[in-house]
């Protein structure tokens, strides 16, 4: 069954491949010998704009492939690519590709499109990759788009899968390895700004688990429940943490925004050490560059762009603060730098115009802030490191520990626990990128525990959106600090001068095994189905009959809309739509009430599927009114009906294994 899917991987990597080879001449003479590392998510970037406008103009979006292969056709007759350059890059293509494989290995273990939000996420997929169109079909509000969504990250995937001839099904496995490749890639690039050794300690921070999942694996758990447990340890909050999110395997924005991350803090940090080393046109490249990422965000999840924004705001005062005093091009440097928000804006002017979310509320205070020791269950492990780093400070300055005073006293214990090391690193005043790294995750963390952003959550969870959504840029912030710090210290202990030669070279072949290794030894398998990389393939052997008739209906040719079903959120109802891609009258309901509120009437459309199933003397004219042309009849449609419809008015296409299809004359 592997070998099926071998052609379709290596079409994948192809692809990905050809557009990093295709961007990497661009940045060589700005970013040397890192130009290779930054232009693997660098051109997953460009290329999802070019095809975003392609879709956007109505034209084919494999149109923006074109610029990539003539690129490389320029570069390759200048003689760009010569041995020793393709071999000094290989470095690069082994940090994508082997986090790739441990990802690949993971969704070959747990493929299944079958629980969590994975519904959603491959319904918009296969919608995107069914219809290239901006803005994209809403997959289960027929009639609507997904203006009222952040789509960016399915709209990259689905090109990527159009491009490599990909099917939606198994697009849907390789957008992870891709996005925890590209993420290494990044992280790896940073480190090799903030270490002279050690350099791969920043990628840590995207394979450590919090120490919640430490004590849950200790009391002996199930991996279930350790994956589970350990981000839902403050509560009625999710606090995610990378490999969670890579583990548990829904392509959500919060995940596939992984790698953007982690290239705009590349970016950010290496204009604060080297921006004074770089011609104007190596300026105005990097600031692109980051307005790119920047202006990427809003559209892969809205959510990120509320931290980095200021995070390259700070950067950018930094940058300016360090190298603004240079008497040549003092002026010209400072507005290169203040062209990076707007050119962020204007990169995607029109998804912004397009969007029609309910957004935010407003802002409010925590009232219940967090357990101390929730907290540090979820932080512990940076905090120490950087409490740890401040020690010398601590003991210099002992009375700056009365800054916490105030936290705990007006009720928010674990503020007080972040508070201590952010001031002691602000009062340091050095500034250097990694304090800086520190003090922006630092301040997230503080600021979470005290404010919070209102949305449609109710009550309860009142704080989840907050805590899961920033949690993650601070994780990210936090952690290449701490684990630079660590690598600094390593360094001076001379710890790589106590090893041996011989263990030395072979340790890093033994960790990229184990490495491979792990996700067969662990196997981390939820019983839904393994042992392929086609996420719907277990429908064939629970649901043969929807498996039979989505496949006739993912090769059905023209535009359509189809009536299947609702019965509410995070169950097998909405899985025509979802596996098909073809828009349904209504699919989970509170994830539409979430992105259009009361004025989506998700309510009526709901009722009149009911009416559609349940009085055959409506169902045509009801089916009419929402343009529907197909009515989908199998085991759930029974389940949660009385199924009586006007058989002699609709036209029977379809009539296998329990399961029924009819076309809806217009």
């Amino acid at each position: 069954m592997a070998g099926e899917f071998v052609g379709q991987v290596l079409f994948w990597l192809a692809v990905v491949k050809l557009l990093q080879l295709g961007t990497w001449p661009a940045l060589d003479r700005t970013l040397g010998n890192l130009a290779a590392a930054a232009a693997y998510p660098a051109s997953i970037l460009l290329f999802t704009l070019g095809s975003w406008y392609c879709g956007l103009l109505g034209l084919p979006v494999w149109l923006a492939f074109l610029p990539f292969l003539a690129a490389i056709a320029l570069a390759g007759a200048r003689g760009f690519y010569g041995r020793e350059r393709l071999r000094s890059a290989l470095t690069w293509d082994l940090a994508f590709l082997i986090p790739f494989l441990f990802m690949l290995e993971v969704r070959w273990i747990n493929p299944t499109i079958s629980y969590a939000e994975k519904f959603m996420d491959h319904a918009i997929l296969a919608s995107i990759m069914r219809q290239p169109i901006v803005p994209p079909l809403d997959p289960w509000y027929a009639g609507g788009t997904l203006d009222v969504y952040y789509y960016l990250g399915y709209w990259m995937s689905g090109v990527l899968g159009l491009t490599a001839g990909v099917p939606s099904t198994v697009t849907f496995n390789l957008v992870l390895p891709t996005v925890l490749g590209l993420a290494v890639v990044s992280l790896y690039a940073l480190g090799h700004l903030l270490l002279d050794r050690h350099r791969w300690l920043p990628v840590l921070a995207l394979f450590i688990p919090n120490p919640s999942a430490i004590y849950h694996i200790a009391i002996g758990d199930s991996w279930f429940d350790v994956l589970w447990g350990s981000t839902r340890t403050i509560t009625n909050t999710i606090n995610e943490y990378p490999i969670f999110s890579m583990l548990w395997g829904d392509v959500h924005p919060h995940v596939m925004s992984f790698f953007n991350q982690g290239f705009l803090l590349f970016l950010l940090v290496f204009a604060y050490l080297r921006w004074g080393t770089l011609s104007m046109r190596g300026r105005v490249l990097l600031c692109g560059l980051a307005a790119l990422s920047l202006g990427s965000m809003p559209g892969f999840n809205s959510w990120d762009v509320l931290v980095y924004a200021p995070v390259t705001l700070v950067f950018g005062l930094l940058v300016w603060r360090r190298y603004g005093n240079f008497a040549r091009d003092r002026e010209v440097s400072w507005m290169v730098l203040a062209a990076v928000p707007p050119l962020a804006i204007l990169t995607y002017l029109p998804f912004y115009l397009q969007l029609n979310s309910p957004g935010i509320e407003g802002i409010g205070i925590v009232p219940t802030p967090s357990a101390p020791a929730e907290f540090l269950l979820v932080h512990g492990f940076f905090l120490a490191v950087l409490i740890a780093y401040c020690a010398p400070d601590i003991r210099k300055r002992p009375y700056l520990l009365l800054t916490a005073l105030p936290f705990v006293l007006a009720g928010y214990p674990a503020a007080a626990i972040a508070a201590v090391p952010l001031v002691y690193l602000l009062v340091r005043r050095r500034f250097s990128a990694i304090d800086t790294l520190a003090i922006l995750g630092l301040a997230i963390i503080l600021a979470t525990e005290i404010v919070y952003l209102v949305d449609n959550m109710g009550e309860t969870y009142f704080r989840m959106n907050t805590l899961f959504k920033f949690y993650l840029p601070a994780w990210f912030l936090m952690g290449t600090a701490s684990l630079s710090i660590i690598g600094e210290w390593l360094q001076g202990a001379g710890i790589e001068r106590r090893i041996p030669a011989g263990i030395g070279r072979g340790l890093p072949v033994l960790v990229v095994a184990l490495l491979l290794i792990a996700p067969f030894a662990i196997n981390i398998d939820f019983g839904y189905g393994s042992r392929t990389l086609d996420g719907a393939a277990y429908l064939e052997g629970s649901h043969p009959g929807d498996a039979a008739a989505i496949a006739f209906l993912r090769d059905l040719p023209g535009d359509h809309i189809i009536i299947e079903a609702e019965g509410g959120d995070y169950t097998y109802y909405s899985r025509v739509s979802s596996f098909s891609g073809i828009p349904a009258v209504i699919g989970m309901p509170f994830h539409e009430y979430m992105w259009r509120g009361d004025e989506g009437r998700i309510g009526q459309r709901s009722a009149d599927v009911r009416a559609i199933y349940e009085q055959p003397s409506r169902t045509v004219d009801l089916a009419r009114a929402y343009n529907a042309t197909l009515l989908y009849v199998g085991a759930s449609e029974r389940d949660r009906y009385t199924v009586s419809i006007p058989v002699e008015a609709l036209e029977l296409i379809y009539d296998e294994d329990g399961v029924q299809i009819y076309r809806i004359p217009m």
